[in-house]
């Protein structure tokens, strides 16, 4: 992201924001360069957004720029499907490239030409041995690897082996380019690795131009050196991998060498993070897709409600450290609800509906009470409310026998309907299997507005919805997906055990208060007393609305509650 001419923005310290000080202040950089390098094989999960927070957010606050690069080296897992996707939710999450949008495949020239250089130098070979060969020669991280026969081919025979697997003469499999490093290094990969195979796949973007592609190891470096990184920041299970990165630069002739960082990845609890594992999910018909809102992708997490402001915060909550730890959901959670509380406008929506009747109230009369669409902020403004002789509220509301410390609807008890009236419960009306179907209360006309005209107290205060006119919904109320917190550890090898049968309730015929109507997508709101919600991006429609629960008015989960 270019931000030319913009200050340094303090943020809390990190090791990097460190680093990247102590380069600009000696002068080993004018300016910084950074990236953010996905594969598009797959939904970006809330673990990118850290990447993208912090590769995104270090160019911003150092007057840098961001990259962002696809590093789309493997077609046979590819799609635009994937990259489209994945620019959507960088710009979602509030970032800008800009003119700085690069391919990986943009350089495949270039990476077979710095390729020749190394086999020309002694450097890399072509191996015809299998896959299961290669793998058996590498030896184990007890036992050093045994050098491959065909290691010593001349120069010439490589450059002629090399030429010929890009011309498509070699099926898959049959040859690979390794570099010659040392097959007994402590680090497995130096030992000889590939940079190349064979892969007679057509390319999303270059087509059958190739049937050779490169390593991921080989290809990443280059690319950063060619653009000009000069902080190449990745997760830290490539710390073993930066010897290669460095190793392949100091070989060739590359514009730059850029310095690789790396930090921990974000692991957050109840969920799974790994693409393997979240692609099983969808495949198996676990989750509704890759936007199911119990799902830790970008995609999933938006559909359920939460802002890119929430997520930023929470990534500048948790930091940037290099030990790897399991971070509590309740932080994600703490996060959206924060933003929302101050955010999001109030509506009130009976999800469980209980039928009230107010007798006394006027047969046909309607009265609309003004309502605050936000209790801390005037400058949102306010609705008007209908309100009539049937109300519904939330059937946890009334209790025919209240316990002690309950001080909502009881027989005899006063309670206040909020913006409305004083009501009481006089009777109540019984189906034939004895359930409540209905309440009847009288009324304190005096009361409009809900302020008792002679100062008697009233604890209790409820929303409600007028039955008249109640816009009817279906409402998902979402939880964590899995009911242990780190599934498919040690002591549980299939993570799918731990799946949480109440990961979602849904609840049809709820009644919600007619200015709902009007709700659009990616606005949010509070419903009083119940929690965040929006409306679902995918399944609802005028006339069928459908909401999301985002998030609870406070973490319930911790205390034992679904």
């Amino acid at each position: 992201m270019t931000t030319e001419e913009t200050p340094v923005v303090e943020k809390a310290a990190n090791f990097i924001r460190n680093i990247v000080t102590d380069d600009l202040k000696s002068g080993k950089h004018q300016t910084i360069v950074t990236r953010f390098p996905p594969e598009p094989n797959g939904y970006l999960h809330i673990g990118h957004a850290k990447s993208i927070c912090l590769n995104f957010g270090l160019a911003r606050d150092f007057a840098g720029r961001c990259h962002l690069r696809f590093d789309d080296t493997n077609p046979t897992k590819e799609d635009i499907e994937y990259e489209d996707s994945i620019k959507e939710n960088v710009k979602w999450l509030g970032f800008e490239w800009g003119e700085h949008m690069y391919y990986a495949s943009d350089y495949f020239e270039k990476f077979y030409q710095y390729a020749q250089v190394l086999i020309e130098k002694g450097l890399a070979y072509v191996d015809s041995s299998s896959a299961d060969e290669i793998r058996a020669m590498r030896g184990t991280l007890n036992e050093p690897g045994k050098e491959s026969p065909f290691r010593d081919r001349s120069v010439a025979e490589n450059l002629d082996l090399f030429a010929r697997m890009r011309a498509g003469e070699f099926e898959d499999g049959s040859q690979v380019l390794r570099l010659k490093i040392d097959m007994t290094s402590p680090n497995i990969n130096l030992r000889d690795p590939v940079i190349y195979r064979i892969k007679k796949v057509e390319h999303h973007r270059t087509g059958d131009a190739w049937c050779i592609y490169p390593m991921y190891d080989y290809a990443h470096c280059i690319s950063d050196a060619i653009e000009g990184i000069t902080h190449s920041i990745c997760t830290l299970e490539f710390e073993d991998h930066r010897p290669l990165y460095d190793w392949v630069l100091d070989q060739l002739p590359v514009p730059c060498h850029p310095q690789q960082i790396e930090f921990a990845r974000l692991n957050l609890n109840y969920t799974v993070m790994s693409k393997r594992k979240l692609l099983e999910l969808v495949q198996e018909k676990l989750v509704d897709g890759w936007d199911d809102p119990r799902m830790p992708t970008l995609v999933g997490i938006r559909r359920r409600g939460f802002t890119p402001e929430s997520i930023r915060a929470f990534c500048e909550t948790i930091g940037v450290g290099k030990s790897d730890s399991l971070i509590d959901m309740s932080i994600l959670e703490d996060a959206v609800r924060e933003d929302l509380n101050v955010r999001a406008p109030r509506a009130m929506s009976v999800l469980r509906p209980l039928k009230v009747v107010v007798e006394g109230y006027p047969e046909g009369q309607t009265e609309e009470f003004e309502a605050a669409n936000h209790p801390n902020a005037p400058e949102m403004g306010s609705r008007m409310v209908p309100f009539g002789k049937t109300v519904y509220i939330e059937r946890d509301d009334f209790q025919e026998e209240p316990a002690k410390g309950f001080f909502r609807m009881a027989p005899g008890k006063e309670v206040r309907l909020r913006y409305a009236y004083i009501v009481k419960c006089e009777s109540v009306v019984k189906d034939e299997n004895g359930e409540i179907v209905e309440v009847r209360c009288s009324y304190d006309p005096e009361s409009r507005g809900g302020s008792a005209p002679d100062g008697r107290k009233i604890k209790g205060t409820i929303h409600w919805v007028s039955a008249e006119h109640a816009v009817e919904a279906e409402v998902r109320l979402y939880d964590r997906l899995f009911s242990t917190p780190n599934p498919g550890g040690k002591n549980e090898p299939d993570y799918r055990t731990s799946l949480n049968p109440n990961s979602i309730e849904v609840l049809k015929g709820c009644k919600l208060e007619p200015s709902l109507a009007a709700a659009t997508l990616e606005q949010r709101f509070q419903f009083e007393r119940l929690g965040y919600f929006c409306l679902d991006s995918k399944d609802s429609h005028p006339g069928a609305l459908v909401f999301n629960r985002t998030a609870t008015l406070r973490d319930s989960w911790n205390q034992g509650k679904k």
